[in-house]
């Protein structure tokens, strides 16, 4: 392999195939810690899309779901009964936290309902004032309510430590390792991602989301209440965004800081798009997106050594701001590739009346 690493430029190539071999199994905890809350939002997109409706407003939908569950753990802490589960270090501040986020979600979930199913506006309206609105009140509130009370905060949920034996299990120890050593909204993923698939697709409720986004009016011919299947689906996807923001600021971080989300919401839909409308595809789309991050964290923690030091070399010399950006350049990327590849529902952005019967 030293001859092979040697050569010019396809040398390097080679160098980073075998550092990337090499970090993703390390790091694959992170990787999916990563990925969590753009897979969740990711959930919701697919819930909204494949029932005709577009929703650009994730964003925020996760960024109020991350304010309303911070300060409601936080705030909450004092008057509530004090126990914790030693499983995920699990108290009773950080549950009423994840209820908040979660109701939060769904109410602006039902905003966008309402306006994009009974109002019929525009939909890609509704979800950008949701963005921007969600944007100037947090940060009103954060200054507020928050920064007058720094100390204000429920801690977070811990993760599951994965005994040695299962993690160091040739192959796919690390997979296992990646999806378990997870606190239980990050754990909760992997079994979000296949539930969703399997009813979806092998499910009588599956067909007629399906049937509803692509031609709603010949769903309603056969008796699908076109109207009130969106709306649930809708207002269930904000559980998915809800649960995203409470990620956030209960178990990824034990804080608030405005803007959190970094626009992940946005990264969200890309991973619907380039996953096919599928959340098997959306979960793959969000770990492909996140391990660049991943990847960058790796080199500022162990960079590449010996064989591989040229390339260690060159990687050190990238500055940090690259890594951090890389994410959302894969994005733009991949969806060059794929714009126009996938198919969307048919019936999406359609806003849907139902016929009266003539007299």
């Amino acid at each position: 392999m030293e001859a092979i690493y040697g050569l010019p430029v396809i040398g390097l190539f080679f160098q980073l195939i075998a550092y990337l071999f090499e970090a993703i199994p390390n790091n694959g905890a992170i990787i999916l810690g990563l990925a969590a809350p753009i897979a969740l939002g990711a959930l919701c997109g697919i819930m909204n899309e494949r029932s005709g409706v577009v929703n650009i407003g994730i964003e925020g939908m996760m960024l109020s779901a991350a304010f309303a569950g911070f300060v409601a753990a936080g705030f909450s802490e004092p008057y509530l009964p004090q126990f914790e589960i030693e499983l995920f270090s699990i108290t009773a501040p950080l549950l009423v936290g994840v209820l908040a986020a979660i109701l939060t979600a769904m109410a602006l979930s039902l905003l966008h309902a309402w306006l994009s199913i009974t109002i019929r506006a525009d939909q890609i309206i509704s979800g950008t004032i949701i963005n921007i609105a969600a944007l100037g009140l947090t940060g009103y509130l954060n200054r507020l309510v928050v920064s007058p009370n720094p100390r204000v905060g429920a801690g977070t949920f811990s993760s599951f430590s994965v005994p040695r034996e299962v993690s160091e299990f040739p192959v796919i120890g690390w997979i296992i390792d990646m999806f378990f050593d997870q606190g239980p909204i990050g754990m909760s993923v992997i079994f979000l991602v296949i539930v969703l698939q399997i009813l979806l697709f092998r499910s009588r409720w599956g067909l007629r989301t399906r049937a509803v986004g692509e031609h709603p009016k010949a769903a309603d011919t056969v008796g699908i209440d076109v109207i009130r299947l969106r709306y649930r689906n809708v207002i269930i996807g904000g559980i998915f965004a809800g649960l995203a923001g409470a990620f956030l600021t209960l178990e990824a971080t034990s804080s608030f800081q405005n803007g959190m989300t970094s626009g992940r919401g946005f990264i969200a839909l890309a991973a619907v798009i380039f996953g096919r409308w599928t959340p098997i595809g959306a979960l793959g789309a969000a770990l492909l997106f996140t391990a660049a991050g991943a990847v960058g964290r790796a080199v500022s923690i162990r960079p590449p050594t010996d064989e591989l030091a040229q390339l260690g070399q060159l990687l050190e010399g990238v500055p940090n701001e690259f890594y951090q950006a890389l994410p959302y350049v894969i994005t733009i990327v991949v969806l060059a590739g794929v714009v126009g590849r996938s198919i969307a529902p048919a019936a999406i952005g359609q806003p849907y009346e139902k016929e009266t019967k003539a007299a």
